[in-house]
């Protein structure tokens, strides 16, 4: 899975029709209709504003008035088979006079994205897993120095008989974590992913 690290534009012409591709990295579908908002506003000549989103838990697809799945539907697959995760597609369309059909529809929406896919730059998403540990008062700080190693986020710590630790860790590196504590103290801690 991966999302974008900034914005990518690109713009291709169809039989006299200019197609704006843009991808914006965001996390919300509040932030999708916000930068919307500014996108249409700096186009306020386009026929349509079709766009497609992928962020966790919120996606969303408009066709902005195109033949129903011609526009937003061929943008959402290109996001789909790029693997991209917390990124808004829009095409911006200015009509040039000439009908595409269907067919010249969703390939010019689906060609406009993957273009600005080329000049997109891709960074990996980890995927994080929440961790409690349970350890006496005295080995917390072995447990810290573990913790850092592994670049996890110490989120919560109470005290009561032991220390109780609320941890954020990258996915990959939870067996690690586990038997490295394991080992050091002993047994003498317990975890619960």
């Amino acid at each position: 899975m991966h999302q974008l690290a900034a914005p990518a534009f690109a713009e291709i012409e169809i039989k006299k029709s200019r197609f704006l591709g843009q991808l914006y990295p965001l996390h919300s579908r509040a932030e999708a209709r916000e930068q919307l908002v500014l996108i249409r506003a700096a186009h306020p000549n386009a026929v349509h504003v079709c766009w497609a989103l992928v962020c966790t838990g919120e996606s969303g697809l408009d066709d902005d008035g195109e033949p129903s799945g011609t526009a937003a539907k061929p943008m959402y697959n290109v996001l789909v088979h790029k693997d991209v995760t917390n990124v808004l597609a829009v095409v911006v369309r200015y009509w040039g006079g000439v009908k595409l059909g269907a067919g010249g529809l969703t390939r010019a929406y689906g060609q406009a994205i993957s273009e600005a896919f080329k000049k997109a730059e891709l960074i990996a998403v980890e995927s994080m897993t929440q961790l409690t540990i349970q350890v006496a008062f005295s080995n917390e700080s072995q447990v810290r120095r573990i913790l850092e190693k592994y670049l996890a986020l110490v989120n919560e710590v109470s005290y009561a008989d032991n220390a109780v630790m609320q941890v954020s860790v990258k996915e990959k590196y939870l067996d690690l974590i586990n038997a490295e504590l394991t080992e050091t103290l002993k047994g003498q801690v317990r975890l619960k992913a």
